[in-house]
């Protein structure tokens, strides 16, 4: 099993809010597609100087975007530049309002998501709480329309990998903030989305106790896409940039 793994390395997206969450006017509205690239063939490297995380020179990963011919269904792959491509691609569809996680391939085997709960807040306390109807069982990721306040998204549900029928229970915690200029060693002054999240699960024990298994702040660069900025606090530390980005 390396669901939680998986998680702690990717876990990073593709729809305009529902009633009662903060956007922007319908004439000045940007989306998420536009500081993700994931409507477009689009990929990055970001890179690390953290020693104790693989080597004395640090680390690189990769991204790319490919979205499918359905033109909702998108897919993300994530992992190191040298082996490529890697196991792990996320599966995202944009439905209506929102970006839905549906779920990811990885290790020879799809893990389904699925929610049994999920709310939407207010600000950094997540004041306001209420549920989000069903959008076929699948988390409500991210708004389609890039929020002009801070959104909360809390999910819990059940993750089944799919050769083996094992069930892993989840919570996933996020925080969207607005867009605000953001600086990496490698780029200086651009508008980025910051996303804070949390993600506990009882992978490995399967007894429903969930285990804090990812901490992090993730900035994505409007025109750029993912992986901008990146500090991990859990369940290691580390921090990465964003070096080079293109079209493929």
């Amino acid at each position: 099993m390396r669901a939680a793994r998986t998680l702690g390395r990717m876990l990073l997206v593709v729809g305009a809010p529902l009633a009662g969450t903060p956007t922007a006017s319908a004439a000045t509205a940007e989306t998420y597609a536009d500081y993700s690239m994931a409507g477009t063939r689009s990929a990055g490297q970001f890179w690390s100087e953290d020693a104790n995380m693989h080597d004395a020179a640090g680390w690189r990963n990769q991204w790319t975007w490919e979205p499918q011919s359905s033109g909702v269904d998108s897919r993300i792959a994530w992992g190191d530049p040298a082996t490529w491509p890697p196991d792990v691609s996320e599966r995202f569809i944009s439905s209506g309002e929102w970006v839905l996680l549906d779920g990811w391939s990885d290790n020879g085997t799809y893990y389904r998501q699925r929610v049994d709960s999920e709310m939407i807040g207010n600000g950094l306390d997540c004041t306001n709480r209420r549920p989000l109807p069903s959008d076929s069982d699948r988390q409500h990721y991210v708004p389609w329309q890039v929020p002009t306040s801070i959104v909360c998204l809390i999910a819990e549900g059940t993750i089944t990998e799919e050769s083996t029928g094992t069930v892993i229970h989840f919570r996933h915690e996020q925080l969207w903030f607005p867009p605000a200029p953001c600086s990496n060693p490698y780029h200086s002054n651009q508008p980025c989305l910051q996303q804070y999240e949390r993600w506990l699960d009882d992978n490995g024990h399967y007894d429903g106790v969930l285990r804090e298994k990812l901490r992090r702040d993730q900035f994505i660069a409007k025109g750029k896409g993912m992986a901008f900025h990146i500090s991990q606090y859990a369940p290691t530390k580390w921090t990465a940039h964003g070096r080079y980005y293109w079209r493929w």
